[in-house]
């Protein structure tokens, strides 16, 4: 007579590591799962293909606040965290303000471009509403820049 054969897995709730991407002792670490979980990315996006668009997240990000980092790490911050904010939860603003920014342009990364793969031709019939999401999630990273800069989030347009 056979057993059954026992299967063990983790709960739906837990999903499984990710990774995470450091950027240097200033900037927070950026945890996959976190991430994944917070933009509602999907499984169908590998580990790989994520880690990829969020690199690029991570850099824009960075390049952005580049200037910014460095006047706080001279007046003595050593880290993000370190620069005087408000925290919420425990967590720096200016923590939380720079994973949204990262969040939102690696979910904007993914939009753009995993769509492309989809060999079902449903990628060409929804283009244009994948574009305007992407530009959402690129706004929404923008804004999270500069509300850490300090600067107005104001865009305009000539008409």
């Amino acid at each position: 007579m056979l057993t059954p054969p026992i299967i063990v897995s983790d709960p739906p709730g837990q999903p499984a590591p990710q990774g995470q991407l450091a950027a240097g002792a200033f900037w927070p670490v950026i945890d996959l799962t976190a991430l994944r979980i917070a933009v509602a990315i999907d499984s169908s996006v590998t580990v790989q293909r994520l880690e990829h668009a969020t690199t690029e997240a991570l850099a824009t990000v960075i390049d952005q606040l580049t200037e910014w980092a460095t006047a706080h790490q001279a007046a003595g911050a050593d880290s993000l965290a370190a620069v005087p904010a408000m925290a919420i939860n425990g967590t720096s603003v200016q923590v939380l303000r720079f994973q949204r920014a990262v969040y939102a342009y690696a979910k904007a990364n993914i939009t753009e471009r995993y769509a492309a793969d989809d060999a079902t031709g449903r990628a060409e019939r929804g283009e244009e509403s994948r574009r305007t999401q992407a530009e959402e999630y690129r706004r929404d990273g923008l804004y999270a820049v500069r509300d850490i800069l300090g600067v107005p989030r104001m865009t305009s347009e000539l008409i």
